[in-house]
């Protein structure tokens, strides 16, 4: 049972000061740690381990959240981590949300080489070329992750996956599937390309057209789709280097797709053109 009362009074204690810092990227990338917010993400953190060990290495919780949360609570304690019980003012203090939900873990960088990705023969990857918007990499993460990608590549010109506004989006996918970052384009594609698999640019004015492709039996195999940014999409460059340049098809008289729901629609479709030629997993095995 927790104490009656939090054992971390005041926002200037050296831990919850270390805590807060966090929200900062270059102080992240030199302590290689990244704040995990709310009870899903703290979750999934306790859950998880990597090289290192344990990947949820403290949390800092409110009277009402240890008690409302207690199973996460005592799964945190069980990975190993220390447990901080605080006054809410010490929560919003290290919190990046406008209305904390009273956990907050510190958790060690988790991000996977790409050459482990590449040696792992993945059938279904998102690459994540120039996406600037950490919500919008957030989401398409957790996309890949439910449509049942091997791997999520973010390259150098992206957004940090340790972002705040980033990590809340995955909603725990973070902690699910290999992500890679800071790897430039070219780099990606090429050794994706090496190990077999096929690339796909995703883009409004592509060539080849979504529906038609799924038609011809082309997607079974292998398939990485690169993703571009929010605004103006894939340079020209970065369109050159793929094997197809795809559109999602336009049935209404909508103007386009936002990112994320966008990457939601390829990725599906890939899952299930894969799934229907026996090229990987179902998306719905446990």
């Amino acid at each position: 049972m927790p104490p009656a009362t939090p054992d971390l009074i005041s926002p200037r204690s050296p831990r919850v000061s270390a805590a807060r810092r966090l929200a900062k990227r270059n102080y992240r990338g030199k302590e290689r740690l990244f704040l995990a917010e709310g009870p899903q993400a703290v979750r999934e953190a306790a859950a998880h381990r990597g090289e290192g060990g344990a990947t949820l290495l403290e949390l800092f919780a409110t009277l009402e959240a240890a008690e409302r949360y207690a199973d996460i609570v005592g799964e945190a304690r069980n990975a190993g981590a220390r447990i901080h019980l605080a006054a809410e003012q010490v929560i919003e203090d290290i919190s990046t949300t406008v209305t904390p939900q009273g956990l907050v873990g510190v958790c060690r960088f988790l991000d996977t080489p790409f050459q482990e990705i590449l040696a792992a023969r993945p059938q279904l990857v998102a690459v994540l070329a120039h996406v600037r918007d950490p919500g919008n990499a957030g989401t398409v993460l957790r996309c890949a992750d439910a449509a049942g990608a091997e791997a999520v590549v973010l390259t150098d010109a992206s957004v940090d996956l340790y972002n705040p506004k980033a990590v809340r989006a995955s909603v725990g996918s973070l902690f699910h599937l290999p992500v890679a970052v800071g790897v430039p384009v070219e780099q990606a594609v090429a050794g994706l390309k090496e190990a077999g698999v096929r690339i796909l640019a995703a883009d409004g004015a592509g060539r080849h057209d979504l529906d038609e492709e799924l038609d011809k039996g082309t997607m079974g195999g292998p398939t990485a789709w690169v993703f571009g940014n929010e605004a103006w999409g894939l340079p020209e460059e970065t369109r050159a280097l793929a094997d197809a340049v795809v559109r999602v098809p336009i049935h209404g008289k909508a103007e386009s797709l936002n990112l994320a729901t966008a990457a939601a629609v390829c990725l599906y479709a890939s899952a299930r053109a894969q799934r229907a030629s026996g090229g990987c997993r179902s998306v719905t095995e446990s």
